[in-house]
């Protein structure tokens, strides 16, 4: 089985619990096999929770949820040495961090000290317990949720330095008339999530990681990805361009989306698919930009402007 069926499959599997998402399944693999963190943006009640827990389970992956609220400490995300009375010592209980895949629900509704705590489980793949550094499993990924709707009540907006660490941002609509009416049919009776199966391996994804790495880009594609970096960074609309960070995400998210396509090289197509997912949220948009555009919007003005390679080698 190549890897475009084994995604199929993955989609297929995923399709009987979560109506409507197979694009956000493929951008949610392609973030993984690159260890890549993913932020969820949307309105509660469209199965963000959900998606995360199903992905989990057909790749045999362990699976924790946070509920961040303003009382969280960073203790309760990374861990804590607390004192046993019975044996009279020390004991180090590692907190959910310890796991596949981590969900951080509504993460902007914590306060920014314990936003904080993730940015070296995010960055370093290990948690660090008064000066004892524990290694976290392979693969690890975070899948963070926030309400945009909610975005004045009682929430601390993620800073920049913590979104330029999320290799992804993906923005979950409501379901279409048809989709919502399948979601009906398919919950009418019983959750269909216990019946989900095991599509892929973490061994199988652990090879898959390091294959997608052998996926080659042209000096053009190279030329073409600087060039759409280069004008966040000179562009009227914007205030703070994407960093080198996104420079590398974005190859990445590129080598990613040809490998599932199972390709061994990059084209400009591919570039364009993820731009939006890997760019748009690092933008800070200037005062008056951001009154009358969004993030989204002054991105695909970018890739409008700047000139598509024609021809791309299939190597270097």
């Amino acid at each position: 089985m190549n890897i475009t069926e084994n995604v199929s499959q993955l989609k297929q599997e995923i399709s009987n619990v979560i109506i409507g998402k197979e694009d956000i399944v493929e951008l949610l693999f392609i973030a993984l096999l690159n260890d890549g963190h993913v932020l969820f943006e949307s309105v509660p009640g469209t199965g963000k929770t959900q998606l995360a827990k199903s992905f989990a389970k057909t790749i045999n992956g362990s699976f924790k949820r946070i509920q961040f609220t303003p009382d969280l400490l960073p203790s309760d995300v990374t861990g804590i040495q607390f004192f046993h009375p019975k044996e009279q010592e020390f004991k180090l209980r590692i907190g959910p961090v310890m796991t596949n895949i981590l969900l951080a629900d509504e993460i902007n509704r914590a306060t920014p000290r314990t936003q904080a705590s993730l940015l070296e489980v995010m960055e370093e793949k290990q948690v660090t317990i008064d000066g004892e550094t524990i290694p976290l499993p392979n693969p690890f990924i975070v899948i963070a949720t926030q309400n945009p709707i909610e975005s004045q009540q009682g929430t601390f907006a993620l800073p920049e330095a913590q979104m330029d660490r999320f290799f992804m941002q993906i923005h979950l609509d409501y379901p279409t008339f048809e989709e919502e009416k399948k979601i009906m049919q398919t919950y009418r009776t019983n959750s269909p999530f216990n019946k989900l199966n095991t599509v892929l391996t973490l061994e199988a994804i652990d090879r898959m990681k390091n294959e997608v790495k052998e996926v080659t880009l042209s000096e053009d594609v190279e030329d073409y990805i600087l060039r759409l970096v280069h004008l966040t960074r000179n562009h009227e609309d914007i205030e703070m361009g994407a960093s080198p960070r996104a420079t590398l995400a974005l190859m990445r998210a590129a080598q990613g989306k040809a490998y599932i396509n199972n390709r061994l090289y990059i084209t400009p197509q591919d570039v364009k698919d993820v731009s939006v997912y890997i760019l748009a949220h690092r933008l800070v948009l200037t005062i008056d930009a951001s009154i009358k555009k969004t993030n989204r919007e002054v991105l695909e003005s970018i890739l409008e402007r700047v000139e598509v390679p024609v021809e791309v080698g299939r190597n270097r």
